[in-house]
Order: structure tokens, then sequence, then C-alpha cells
């Protein structure tokens, strides 16, 4: 991936961006005093992994930083820090046309460069993101996602199973911390004393919907190991498990009910404290969440049986 370069004209590509842009704002842009998200980065002490290093090739684990599940081994309970070496990871964007030399812009110049791969999927190919234009039954619309992201897995397994241990896809509109995600999954491989090539994994913010079932959350994006990539593209034309007719938008919902049905079920990725490391809204709308709060109310329906920790305990440090 070129993270720098010149268009047809001589010109930066991509241009430089305003510094407009680092002007605070409000929990969802409101342009109100102060910029909760900040503010949130700092209460729940967020950091990057290796200072910052978007390219550096070990990472520092604790396999004690997880949320004790049922039927955890409990000689993992025990703190252990140690330097690892990264694993390999593909992230992958859906988006549009329009969002090209915004959003996605914003992705490339800001964390793309700490994947080991990154792709862009559109509805027009241009090489300089790099952006796949690629086709798949239906329209183009967001009421058609699962399709499409059908036929991002599908391409992803022709040209890059092989690459890379794991997978990340996510929307146009997400900011990830690929060094924070790289010492995660490394640590919970080695906790489990696994391998991502042969064992699956299911990554992400779980939902548990009283009727679709559990799921990750496609808004913060998720992870698969190339073991579950393996898997899955084995179904993946199976209507009866993998629901390869349906015309929806929720593509998250039909992932999560496929693996489901290939045994794949999702991981809690909470830290030792259970503060959650992904999220499917802005920093500052989890820092000020209240059990009153009015604004997106479907949210903690799909957190039951988990408790919700609020204020600086929203965040775990290693999002």
């Amino acid at each position: 991936m070129t993270m720098h370069g010149k268009d047809i004209n001589g010109n930066p590509f991509p241009p430089p961006l305003s510094e407009e842009l680092c002007e605070d704002i409000g929990s969802a842009g409101e342009g109100i005093s102060g910029d909760s998200n900040k503010e949130c980065i700092r209460e729940s002490r967020i950091r990057p992994a290796n200072n910052g290093s978007l390219t550096y090739p070990t990472v520092s684990i604790d396999i004690s930083n997880h949320n004790l599940a049922v039927g955890d081994d409990k000689k993992n309970s025990s703190t252990t820090t140690t330097s690892v070496s990264a694993p390999s990871i593909l992230c992958l964007g859906d988006t549009l046309e329009d969002a090209h030399a915004t959003r996605i812009r914003a992705i490339r110049e800001l964390w793309a460069g700490g994947c080991d791969g990154f792709v862009a999927f559109s509805n027009r190919s241009d090489p300089r993101i790099p952006a796949i234009s690629l086709e798949h039954e239906g329209p183009e619309s967001y009421d058609n996602m699962w399709q499409k992201v059908r036929s991002i897995w599908r391409f992803v397994g022709i040209h890059y199973i092989q690459d890379y241990d794991w997978f990340y896809l996510g929307g146009g509109d997400l900011f990830l911390m690929p060094n924070n995600l790289k010492a995660y999954l490394a640590s919970l491989a080695h906790k489990n004393e696994s391998d991502p090539t042969t064992k699956e994994y299911y990554v992400g913010r779980r939902y548990n919907h009283k009727i679709r079932g559990p799921y990750n959350s496609g808004g913060p994006g998720y992870a698969i190991s190339r073991a579950t990539l393996v898997k899955f593209l084995a179904i993946i034309d199976n209507e009866k498990f993998c629901f390869a007719n349906e015309r929806t938008s929720a593509e998250d919902v039909m992932m999560g009910r496929c693996l489901g049905n290939l045994g794949i079920n999702f991981v809690d990725t909470r830290d030792a404290l259970k503060r959650e490391r992904f999220h499917p809204i802005d920093p500052g709308w989890h820092y000020n969440w209240s059990p009153a709060q009015k604004q997106n109310v479907w949210w903690p329906k799909q957190q039951v049986g988990w408790e919700i920790l609020q204020g600086k305990d929203c965040c775990a440090p290693d999002v």
C-alpha cells in the first residue's frame, strides 16, 4: 500500500488535511464546548501499544489481561508480560466512491499503515487507495450489505488467505488502533496456546439480540482468524446455514449466525477489569452514557447479560 504519492498533475495525494479537523467537537459533533472524545481518551488512559509505533515487529502482551470466562484455564490467571512477534493482519474497509477523498483518505493517513495490508471495497476501483469494485448479487445499497460483504470475503479468500494470520473488516467511518489490535490478538492466541491459522476466532464487540442471537457488531469492525475464514468460505454459498440469498443491511448479524452454525462463537474481548476494547459508538458517547440516556436506546438492550461500565471504566486503555 502506498501511503503517500502524487496525482497525475504532480500534486500530493492525498492532499494535506486542514488543521480545523483537530478542533474540539462534541460527542456527536455538536460543536459544544470541550471535547468529550478527548476527555474519554484522557480519563480512560487510552494509549497506543509500542509507544505509538504502527510498524513495530513485536508486541508486548499480558495474557492475564482478559475477562476470565467460564472454562478458562486458571493457570493463565497470573500476570505474565512478554514480548512476541506481531501477528499479520489485513484490514478491509467497506465504502463508496464519494468517501474516497474523505473518510478513506483519513483512514489511510491515520491508521491503515499499521495494518500489514489495506484494501477498500467500493462501487468504483481506484488503485491509489487502493479501492476495488466488486460485483455482487443485487444493487449497491445499504439494504444489500450482506451480499457485498459475502463478495468481499470471497475475494479475500481467493487472493489473500495465505498471506495473513488475521482479517479485520469494518466500515469507512471507524477509527482503529492497529498496534493495540495486534497486541490483543497476539495475547489472545498466546493465552490459549493456539495458532490463528488453525484455531477459529471471531473477535469484536459482542451483541446478544433476543431474536437474532449473538453476533459481533459491524460498527467497530470485527476480526476473524485465517482458520475461521477457511471454514466460512467452505459454506459461504449455503442458504440453509449461511443465508446466501438474503438481502439485508444486517451483514454483521448474518455473519454471526453463519459462524454460529459452524460452532464458531464470539470472543469476550473485555479486559481483566471488564472494560470494553471494541466500541460501536464514539468514545465520548460511551464515556457519558448512563441508564437514563435517551439516545441510542437500542444499544443497552443488546448488552443484556454483560454489565455496562460507566465513566472512565467504559473503555479499556488498549482499545
